[in-house]
């Protein structure tokens, strides 16, 4: 019982000083010790009190009733109960509680107050509802009037949706019989009628789990896969968004205790989500739904099967479609789009069944589970199988490897390219192309297929025959990667594909399917720095290239990725050690050797010209793209080339200003583990030279705080976690909400744990950031508790040769002896040459230093008489009296005067006369 007083008389304070977090953690802390009804029910109420200050009002409303649970008759509980609910929109509730308490207290006017402002705003809401039921049936009149003029009846349509999104408007709609008059609208002729009557329905389901599930049964998935399946584009996206919002309301209220805003607990959801995905399955080879519709339904596949983390050891959804639809996704890929058969395709809808089919083979846990995934493959049945092989290589490329090995397959792929009918040239060309990218293939497709793609390049005359058939020769050219000795073909034949390449990309004569093709080959080709220097050179090629990737094309984004990352030299590269090297040579194997343009000074000149070129707005639109061709890798891409062009510190504000540090943040959550590193590093490297609250405006600052603190670990580089702890430094020196965030996030032992880091700069980054986050009173409690060695180190790091190690340590320690007093009497218990550090730092050359010591001596003195005493007898105040005298009224002497003053007022050393000599002890 002790123990529990201490502890809530703790939080008593800290709540009495303004520190909430410090509270709770304290009132939280006796509540796992107390066994005792009453005395928790007070801690529920204090905490309460803390979450109402930090506008939590669901946890404090939660803790109010567990402490009236106890006692009914909690006049204090109550209240705060009220004022939660009055902050969450309950104001009947809220109203009932302010009652209760103004019966028991029946002269608080604090009560007869906010009975005043909750009746008041109950009749607010009643008008607000009435007003708002009005509105929806002068809509629902004008809809089902057939007189009435088309122009009126799609501004209701219009209007509808804006009441929607407000939760009375939604509640009316749904209680109005409003999905009916909606179904007859998604009947409509007109466009925008329709696309009103789907953003409504958005704003009906979204976040509310009862209202979606009856919308499901009520319209059936039928008619919203038809409207989704519909050949116009735009219905199309706005049905997907609309079954994306339904899949989301109804995967989150599985995951809570209450489903639905109005607390109606209902049935699991799993029965609508399995009708749900079984009409998008069957979507897939519908000839009746258009191309686009296809592509938003794979695209929700992509979205909501697999799972979002392999911690979950559920993947029946994925096994399910597997087992139901797989056959089905194989028909669209093994599609042939210029042959009349086969469901209508989109240029993207390849791509996005390889990221399907990708997703859905990552998400199988067991060697039968993949066996059974590469039976059904193999057992789908020349030319169709060549275009699934295509599609498969593309996506789980193992399945596609194991497909192309099946007897006879690649000599019909060779054979095929032959073909005098174009789409068979076309779809076996494509199939090399993504057999020649694994290198045991290499080898068979060079000695194979190379004088076929060099025939067809040369003697085709269709222009998208002619560039497929370059993208195979780049790839086979590029086999060597970025090793200069290993190159495939004669010198300056890469060189002469890739000005081919630039030259289709640059003929907007060509379909756009053709164009991107020629980026494809650039990708591959940039692996060669004369290749790159001339891509650079070439700016109307750069723009041509950034149009495409902000075109309608997603499929075109990886490759344009790729050719970033080659131009920018963002890739990963192991340097050899240099006597393994020599070893190397000396057995006659072979040595990888950089070109002399990848250099520094080329990359850096590089970097230079796709600036100029606005490479940033492109890798902008990018990164906003919504479909599965933008897959993790790609991503990568995009956050490997981003830090890269912030390495120069000159080049940061122009990447902040065309929208890069917006871009950058979603790719730390959406991304390869890899993808995720380098874009919290670019954020790190921002973060350090720019104005924080300029390059990441409003709340979007506190993004930044979480991927910074991920660079705090061993996996990351030393480069990394100096970058990272240079950046919280920033951040923490900002503001107080910031530090929280810091604390939150659990960087504080991190960052205690890089102040003891060998490499001296880390350790001072580390000391520097601590010396921010001591400004905050939950950091300073960690240095006041007992039993650690946190003082200690700061006052030996005060006296290392490191300067900025030193300043950081010393500001530290000026800090904290200034805000918690208690510490001084400990200084001199953490080392025997205390004064002799102390009195270093007067005696620095550094003024910084000197003031930092000087500061330290007065919150000494100030704090007990006893260390004053020891002080002065010290050499201390000799040094501190010369520094006195300064002519200039500095800081630091203005300080040393204030140490004399004080040791005056104890009667420690005399008054100096008028014109006297100094002072004497």
């Amino acid at each position: 019982m002790t123990m529990i007083f201490a502890l809530k008389e703790e939080g008593n304070t800290l709540f009495n000083a303004g520190d909430m977090q410090g509270a709770l953690c304290f009132y939280t802390k006796a509540l796992k010790f107390s066994d005792s009804q009453a005395e928790s029910a007070v801690l529920h109420r204090n905490r309460s009190a803390c979450y109402l200050k930090l506008e939590d009002y669901t946890k404090a409303e939660a803790d109010a009733s567990k402490a009236l649970d106890v006692d009914p008759g909690d006049v204090k509980a109550r209240f705060r109960r009220a004022q939660a609910l009055q902050k969450l929109g309950r104001l009947n509730e809220a109203f009932l509680d302010a009652q209760r308490c103004a019966q028991m207290e029946p002269t608080n006017n604090t009560f007869k107050e906010m009975l005043r402002l909750l009746g008041a705003q109950s009749q607010k809401k009643s008008v607000q509802m009435s007003s708002t039921d009005a509105r929806v049936q002068q809509m629902f009149s004008l809809l089902l009037d057939p007189l009435a003029q088309p122009s009126d009846r799609q501004k209701a349509a219009q209007n509808l949706v804006v009441l929607s999104r407000e939760e009375a408007g939604a509640e009316q709609i749904f209680r109005n019989d409003g999905v009916k008059l909606i179904q007859s609208l998604l009947g409509s002729k007109q466009e925008e009628v329709v696309l009103s009557a789907l953003r409504t329905l958005v704003g009906l389901c979204t976040g509310h789990q009862s209202r979606t599930m009856a919308i499901v049964n009520e319209l059936g998935m039928e008619q919203l896969c038809g409207v989704m399946g519909s050949g116009a584009s735009a219905v199309s996206l706005a049905a997907c968004h609309l079954l994306q919002v339904m899949f989301e309301a109804l995967t989150e209220g599985m995951k809570r205790e209450i489903r639905g805003k109005d607390e109606a607990i209902l049935p699991e959801p799993s029965r609508e989500l399995r009708s749900m995905l079984r009409h998008l399955v069957e979507m897939m080879p519908a000839s009746s739904v258009s191309g686009p519709g296809r592509d938003s339904a794979i695209n929700l596949l992509v979205k909501q099967v697999p799972r979002k983390s392999q911690r979950n050891p559920d993947n029946s959804l994925t096994l399910w479609v597997i087992d139901q639809g797989l056959k089905k996704i194989l028909e669209v890929a093994g599609t042939v789009p210029e042959m009349s058969e086969g469901p209508p395709l989109t240029d993207n809808s390849h791509m996005s069944c390889s990221v399907l089919l990708s997703k859905l083979y990552d998400d199988l846990k067991s060697d039968a589970e993949r066996e059974n995934f590469n039976k059904l493959c193999e057992e789908y049945s020349k030319l169709r199988a060549i275009q699934t092989v295509s599609v498969l290589l593309q996506g789980p490329s193992d399945v596609g490897n194991r497909t192309l090995e099946m007897s006879g397959m690649m000599d019909a792929v060779i054979s095929l390219c032959a073909s005098e009918v174009v789409c068979h040239q076309q779809v076996a060309v494509e199939a090399l192309i993504h057999a020649a990218g694994k290198a045991k293939r290499a080898s068979f497709i060079t000695a194979n297929g190379v004088a076929l793609l060099k025939d067809l390049y040369k003697k085709s005359e269709n222009d998208q025959i002619r560039v497929r058939a370059l993208v195979g020769l780049c790839k086979l050219g590029s086999a060597g990667g970025t090793d200069f000795s290993m190159k495939q073909f004669a010198e300056g034949s890469t060189l002469k594909l890739a000005k081919q390449c630039r030259k289709w990309l640059c003929n907007e004569s060509l379909p756009p399917t053709s164009r991107r093709w020629a980026i494809e080959g650039l990708a591959y080709l940039t692996f060669d720095a004369d290749v790159k220097e001339d891509l650079v050179e070439d700016r109307n090629a750069l723009q041509a290239m950034f149009q495409l990737a902000k075109s309608e094309d997603k499929t075109v984004l990886f490759a344009v990725g790729s050719t970033l990352v080659n131009c920018t030299n963002s890739y990963d590269v192991d340097k050899p050690d240099p006597q393994m090297v020599e070893l190397a040579k000396y057995a006659k194997q072979h040595v990888p050797e950089e070109h002399p343009k990848d250099a520094h000074s080329f990359v850096e000149k590089r970097l230079m010209k796709l600036l100029e070129a606005g490479v940033v707005s492109a890798l902008v639109c990018m990164g906003k793209q919504e479909s599965p061709a933008l897959t993790e890798t790609c991503r990568e891409c995009i956050a490997r080339v981003f830090l890269a062009l912030v390495e120069r510190q000159e080049d940061r504000g122009t990447v902040v200003a065309q929208g890069g540090g917006k871009a950058l943040l979603p790719l730390v959550s959406e991304s390869t583990d890899v993808g995720k590193t380098k874009a919290a590093q670019a954020l790190a490297k921002i973060t350090i030279t720019s104005n924080p609250e300029i390059a990441f405006p409003g709340e979007r600052i506190y993004e930044v705080v979480r991927p910074l603190v991920s660079l705090l670990t061993l996996d990351c580089s030393l480069l990394q976690n100096f970058e990272s702890l240079m950046a919280l430094t920033n951040l923490a020196g900002i503001s107080e909400r910031l530090r929280q965030k810091i604390i939150k996030e659990k960087a504080v032992p991190k960052v205690e744990g890089y102040m003891f880091e060998e490499h001296e700069l880390v350790r001072a980054a580390a000391t520097e950031c601590m010396c921010n986050l001591v400004l905050s009173t939950e950091v300073q409690q960690l240095y006041v508790a007992t039993g650690n060695d946190r003082l200690k180190l700061l006052v030996l790091y005060s006296g290392e040769e490191d300067e900025r190690l030193r300043k950081a340590a010393a500001g530290t320690l000026a800090m904290l002896t200034a805000e918690q007093p208690e510490l001084c009497a400990r200084i001199p218990g953490t080392t025997s040459h205390w004064l002799e550090i102390l009195q270093a730092l007067l005696l620095s050359d550094s003024l910084e230093l000197r003031h930092r010591g000087v500061v330290v001596i007065l919150n000494l003195m100030q704090a007990e008489k006893s260390l004053a005493e020891t002080l002065m007898e010290s050499e201390a105040l000799e040094i501190l009296s010369v520094l006195a005298k300064s002519t200039e009224q500095s800081p630091i002497s203005r300080a040393a005067q204030h140490c004399l003053d004080k040791a005056i007022e104890y009667g420690i050393i005399k008054k100096p006369e008028e014109g006297g000599e100094g002072n004497e002890p």
